[in-house]
C-alpha cells in the first residue's frame, strides 16, 4: 500500500534533499528510518529536489510499504520522530491511492526567501544580510515578468541535466514582514528591516529561485533595470543573469496537489 508522508526539514546540515554518494541527504535519512521500522528496504520518493542548505515546511513524499504489512500510520510518525535527527519532523503518514505520485502528481510549489537589511543576530541562520539600499519597487516590477510560462534557461544552474526548462510561475513578489522576535520580544525594528520574496510555480528549476534572487537584488541595487529580466528570459544565458544568493534564507513552504 502507498502512502504519503508529510514533514519538514532545516537543511543546514544536508546535501539536499535527493540521495546521492557520500553525502548526507534528507532522502537517505527518512529511507534508512523507514526501512529500521518496517524491516524492509523502502524507497521513499519527494516532490522534488532541494539544493544543499535549504529548507522545507510541509514537504510531500510517497513511499510503498512491503506486503501484506499492517501499518499503524499515527505510531510509525511517533516512531519515526524518535529516530530521525532534530532537524527532520514528520507531521503525518496517510494512505494514499495507489497512483499517487509525490513529484508528478504536485500542481504548485512555493518558495519563500528571507533578507533582512540590518544585522540581526536571530535570524542570520535562516535569512540573507542585504545592508545595500534597495528599491523594492523596481524589484517587485522585475518580479513580474516571471509570471507566465517562460523558459527558465537564465536562472538553471550551468550544467544541469534537465530537459525542460520551461516553467510556469503563478505568483512572485517582494513584501516586507516583522519577524516573531520583533513583534512578540520588543527587538527594535523598523517597517523594511525584514523582506521576503514569494514565488509559486509548477515547477522549478535546480537552483532557479535562488539565481533568480540574485538578479532581483541587482534590480534593487540599481544595477540591473526591472526590463532587463525580459531580456534575460529571452536570452536565456545564465551567465548574464545575477548570481546565486545562499540556500539557507531559503524555505520550500508549500506543494499542492
Amino acid at each position: 500500500m502507498r502512502y504519503k508522508v508529510t514533514l519538514s526539514y532545516d537543511g543546514s546540515s544536508f546535501c539536499g534533499w535527493q540521495q546521492q554518494p557520500d553525502a548526507d541527504t534528507v532522502q537517505e535519512r527518512l529511507q534508512n528510518a523507514l526501512s529500521t521500522l518496517l524491516r524492509a528496504e523502502i524507497q521513499v520518493t519527494g516532490a522534488g529536489r532541494t539544493d544543499s542548505g535549504v529548507n522545507a515546511i510541509g514537504y510531500v513524499a510517497h513511499f510503498d510499504a512491503p506486503s501484506g504489512s499492517d501499518l499503524d500510520a499515527a505510531s510509525l510518525v511517533c516512531k519515526l520522530n524518535a529516530i530521525l535527527p532534530r532537524s527532520i519532523k514528520v507531521h503525518e503518514v496517510i494512505p494514499a491511492g495507489p497512483e499517487f505520485h509525490a513529484r508528478y502528481d504536485a500542481r504548485l510549489r512555493e518558495y519563500t526567501y528571507f533578507v533582512h537589511r540590518v544585522k540581526d543576530p536571530f535570524v542570520d541562520g535562516y535569512s540573507y544580510l542585504c545592508t545595500y539600499p534597495l528599491d523594492v519597487p523596481a524589484m517587485n516590477e522585475a518580479a513580474s515578468f516571471l509570471t507566465g510560462t517562460h523558459d527558465f534557461s537564465c536562472f538553471q544552474k550551468t550544467g544541469s541535466d534537465v530537459v525542460n526548462p520551461v516553467c510556469t510561475v503563478y505568483a512572485a513578489g517582494w513584501s516586507s514582514y516583522t519577524p516573531g522576535h520583533a513583534s512578540l520580544m520588543g527587538y527594535p525594528a523598523r517597517d523594511g528591516d525584514y523582506l521576503l520574496f514569494r514565488i509559486s510555480a509548477n515547477r522549478f528549476l535546480r537552483n532557479m529561485v535562488r539565481a533568480v534572487v540574485g538578479t532581483l537584488i541587482e534590480v534593487g541595487r540599481g544595477r540591473r533595470t526591472a526590463e532587463s529580466v525580459k531580456d534575460l528570459l529571452q536570452g536565456g544565458d545564465r551567465g548574464a543573469a545575477g548570481e546565486s544568493v545562499p540556500g539557507n534564507a531559503l524555505f520550500l513552504n508549500k506543494v499542492e496537489y
